[in-house]
């Protein structure tokens, strides 16, 4: 089913594959990664009743479209897709990155003809989003999802699991199943990712 059109405030999502431009140097493993990528995301869409998107070559654009819930619920929401497509990804060796803010979000449906298709994406949300991912800092790392920090928000985010506040992001760890792993979790990704410098 086709994505409908939207047009209100809502958390949006950026992500991508990281490391993609490195992966084309093997055309083999760069269709593979598209094809996990777009395969995990139609998947875990279909059973999502909350969360839209869509996904366009090497990334995907999400945002709640159950705008109805709290913000608290409609973060939760996102972020449970998010670690879904993330865990998916990660048992083919593919790592993303994951920007999300809040705010205003259009997507239109156009008329499209043979050959071509308009789908107009746009708003303030979907800016940040993709420009934190692209060149927010400090530069986000493979498999880290985080969210911006906005004086919109009214959600007490001590409330959601695995979010912690650095800077003027708040980093969801969806790669440990308590908060009480996320230090050794941080320790060790530290060291693997020096490692591969040595």
């Amino acid at each position: 089913m086709p994505v409908q059109d939207f047009h209100e405030n809502t958390f949006v999502a950026f992500t991508d594959i990281s490391g993609f431009k490195e992966m084309m140097k093997n055309k083999k493993q760069a269709v593979k990664a598209l094809d996990r990528l777009n395969q995990a995301g139609f998947n875990i869409l279909q059973q999502s009743n909350d969360v839209n998107g869509f996904f366009i070559s090497d990334c995907g654009i999400l945002f709640v479209r159950n705008i109805n819930r709290s913000m608290k619920e409609q973060l939760s929401s996102i972020l449970e897709v998010v670690e879904k497509i993330n865990r998916r990804l990660l048992t083919d060796n593919i790592m993303l990155t994951t920007s999300i803010a809040y705010g205003q979000f259009s997507y239109h449906q156009r008329i499209e003809f043979e050959g071509i298709e308009k789908n107009p994406i746009y708003g303030n949300a979907y800016v940040a989003a993709f420009l934190d991912n692209e060149n927010g800092k400090p530069k986000i790392q493979p498999g880290q999802c985080r969210i911006l920090e906005n004086e919109n928000y009214q959600i007490d985010f001590k409330s959601i699991n695995r979010l912690i506040k650095r800077g003027n992001h708040y980093y969801f760890y969806w790669m440990v199943n308590h908060e009480n792993e996320i230090n050794q979790f941080e320790n060790d990704y530290k060291d693997t990712y020096n490692l591969s410098f040595a």
